[in-house]
């Protein structure tokens, strides 16, 4: 089982729309507008293709296509938003290689898994028009608690040989300036930073709740052919959740860091 190819489930993503919008909608803010004339757009990863609409909205006459390699995110996609110039579909951003030349290339909290993305930021550059944008927002809380001991516990001596590798390390992605020094270097001009939100999250346990959604889809995956192994590492990670996160008078407040890059190509 590899970390890249979890099975995933669109309800579950979206059942935390509201904040996990948010970071997307900052790094829309800092796009430069786009060259004139019809502009094509490419969003990798784009998921139930909530946020890919946002490109819709803000570059009306442009052609959008939302790449993604989750049939039941593409099926949601697809009948959510598809329709005038926005489409949906199937590719896998590890081996993706844009076809011709794009105004923007977009990415929303993807690249984190991708092994090795940074090797690919070259095929990405060059596949922008002179003056095109490569964007894109990343996670950077593999080290905070809801990954680290998800690992702790994966790693454990009762799941480690059933979850060995299955998980994502604290590496997978890099600090701003990294970013910033690679697009630098491939001729961009490089905006990167990262903010750290502190998302306030209500109900029963809810950072389980918003880690069933995403970084906790690869365990999912792997014992899906076994509940009751599944539901125990559930219940141990929820136990371990609730320690980490208590909840507070108004809600159990989840800090979350993301980072953040755009880089304009040369004209």
């Amino acid at each position: 089982m590899s970390a890249a190819t979890p099975t995933w489930d669109p309800a579950q993503y979206l059942r935390h729309a509201g904040h996990r919008t948010r970071p997307f909608t900052d790094l829309l803010a800092r796009i430069p507008e786009l060259p004139e004339g019809p502009a094509r757009i490419a969003d990798l990863g784009c998921g139930a293709g909530n946020v890919t609409a946002l490109l819709a909205e803000r570059w009306p006459t442009a052609r959008i296509t939302g790449y993604d390699n989750s049939p039941e995110m593409l099926d949601k996609a697809r009948a959510d938003h598809e329709g005038g110039g926005l489409d949906f579909a199937h590719a896998d951003v590890r081996t993706w290689v844009p076809d011709g030349s794009y105004d923007l290339i977009v990415s929303n909290a993807t690249l984190q898994w991708v092994p090795g993305h940074v090797e690919r930021l070259r095929d990405w550059v060059e596949g922008l028009a002179p003056g095109g944008t490569f964007a894109f927002q990343v996670p950077g809380n593999f080290d905070a608690p809801s990954h680290a001991l998800m690992r702790e516990l994966a790693a454990s001596p009762r799941w480690r040989d059933r979850l060995s590798g299955v998980l994502r390390h604290d590496d997978a992605v890099l600090r701003p300036e990294a970013y910033l020094e690679h697009l630098t270097a491939l001729g961009c001009t490089t905006d990167a930073w990262e903010t750290t939100y502190v998302h306030l999250l209500t109900g029963e346990d809810p950072v389980l709740d918003w880690v069933k959604g995403t970084g906790l889809r690869p365990v999912l995956t792997a014992l899906a052919d076994d509940p009751g192994a599944r539901d125990a590492f559930v219940g141990a990670y929820r136990s371990a959740l609730r320690a980490a996160y208590p909840t507070g008078p108004h809600g159990t407040p989840f800090p979350f860091r993301r980072v953040f890059a755009v880089a304009v190509k040369e004209a």
